[in-house]
């Protein structure tokens, strides 16, 4: 079963299930992906225009998990915590090296979809929005977009480590996180729009 709650693992149960999969223990690697499906779902979401991409991504990401893991040493006191932040690293620059290999094919076409998704409404649209409908929205920017926003926002680097994460200038993070955080106001307005007027 997926989507256990990671919150809810001990200390134990963590530290022994992260050197059963240093032994590459199955019941031990089941137990990883299981318990941080969701947190790495969430992230790879964040990163990718569609569900395939996403799993390709969390896929991806959980093998270089399971081949790094031996390296792997708890950053501070509170294991499952730190583990969860040393997934999440991986899982970003994992949804990063994927957007570097796919973003030249992206780029127009998602470009064209944010153009034509615009539109304002009132300010207090956000507040009725889901997670879902957030991460949609999110999906809606174009690659270069999405990826600095993620990076500066969620992971908390600085433009000039995004610079050199994306092989981009420092002036180009700047805008791009600009025109990025516009866009996705507009268009989770537009969803809430979108929303109301089915609803009624």
């Amino acid at each position: 079963m997926l989507d256990k709650n990671a919150d809810l693992a001990t200390a134990e149960e963590m530290t022994h299930h992260v050197r059963g999969c240093a032994l590459n223990e199955r019941a031990s690697q089941k137990f990883i992906y299981t318990s941080f499906y969701s947190i790495a779902m969430a992230i790879c979401e964040r990163y990718t225009n569609n569900y395939e991409d996403a799993v390709e991504v969390l896929n991806e990401g959980f093998l270089k998990i399971f081949k790094e893991i031996h390296r792997y040493k708890p950053a501070y006191a509170d294991v499952v915590s730190s583990f969860k932040g040393w997934l999440r690293k991986i899982m970003a620059c994992t949804a990063i090296d994927h957007f570097r290999k796919n973003r030249k094919h992206q780029m127009a076409t998602d470009l064209d979809r944010v153009e034509y998704q615009l539109a304002s409404v009132s300010e207090d649209a956000i507040e009725k929005l889901t997670h879902k409908e957030i991460i949609q929205a999110i999906r809606i920017l174009s690659p270069a977009y999405r990826a600095v926003l993620n990076l500066f926002v969620i992971c908390g680097l600085s433009h000039d480590e995004i610079a050199k994460k994306l092989d981009i200038s420092v002036g180009t993070s700047k805008s791009n996180l600009s025109k990025a955080r516009k866009q996705l106001q507009k268009i989770l307005f537009n969803q809430n729009n979108i929303s109301t007027e089915i609803a009624t």
